[in-house]
């Protein structure tokens, strides 16, 4: 059994090793490709006035590395601001980054799922008024933390440090993505978005028909999934994958989860 993960190339490669060190096959299909932001002036602006939040909240480990990676050199993270991490993938950035573990706040590690809703169990007991708040993203995403905030009296701005966009196919990932296809059974595709769903399916849906055939392309039955929060579960069943996983984005949860189906 193969297990394909489809992170970002610079999240995907550790995954794969650290899997290939469990005993487990493992290759990487990056689904998003991270590319700077097009316009850098929020990531200097923040950084210019990063000592006036009480929270900076990242949004991934991509959001972190992206504005670390265009901090001045005259920076450094502020003693009184809190660093916001939805899972244990950011908070291994932020410290990566030089952040200390006492200024990052993030979900309990009992959590059920490592989400913007856990996080919120760790910050509502904290007075927001008028409380600035900078949330680092890509271009877009999910407000749910932000809003929350904002009903709190927070005054939340965002900071796009990136953009995520669709991955430039290339040879070697058309031929493991046609292994895939061609036996299911022998592959577990690994999701930490739903957006890599999405880009999976749209380059799925386009390839060529069998000729003569007027069937859509598709998954094929028995296409495997897991993820690792239901709502990327939900998006992989959506899609056709079945059976689907679900399982805490940590490595020894889903070296267990992998474990508990290899045949």
């Amino acid at each position: 059994m193969r297990v394909i993960v489809t992170r970002p190339a610079a999240q995907a490669m550790p995954w794969v090793q650290s899997l290939q060190r469990q005993g487990i096959t493992a290759v990487a299909l990056p689904l998003i490709q991270i590319a700077a932001a097009l316009n850098t002036g929020s990531v200097a602006e923040a950084w210019q006035h990063l000592a006036e939040a009480r929270l900076v909240m990242f949004v991934s480990a991509n959001a972190v590395e992206q504005f670390f990676a265009l901090r001045p050199e005259s920076s450094a993270w502020p003693a009184n601001a809190q660093a916001g991490s939805p899972g244990p993938g950011t908070t291994r950035a932020l410290l990566d980054a030089g952040v200390r573990m006492s200024q990052i706040i993030e979900p309990s590690p009992n959590s059920a799922q490592f989400d913007s809703e856990s996080l919120w169990e760790r910050l509502r007991d904290q007075d927001w008024q008028g409380v600035p708040v900078r949330v680092v993203r890509g271009g877009g995403g999910r407000d749910w933390l932000a809003d929350t905030l904002r009903a709190h009296g927070a005054v939340v701005s965002f900071v796009s440090a990136y953009r995520r966009t669709a991955p430039t196919w290339n040879a070697e990932m058309h031929t493991l993505l046609a292994e895939a296809l061609a036996r299911p059974g022998e592959h577990v595709w690994f999701f930490s978005s739903s957006e890599s769903i999405d880009h999976l399916m749209n380059h799925v849906t386009n390839l060529p028909r069998q000729p003569n055939s007027h069937v859509p392309v598709g998954l094929p039955a028995g296409a495997r999934a897991l993820t690792t929060h239901p709502r990327i579960a939900r998006r992989a069943e959506q899609v056709g994958f079945s059976p689907v996983w679900q399982c805490p984005p940590t490595l020894a949860d889903v070296v267990a989860c992998i474990q508990s189906i290899a045949p």
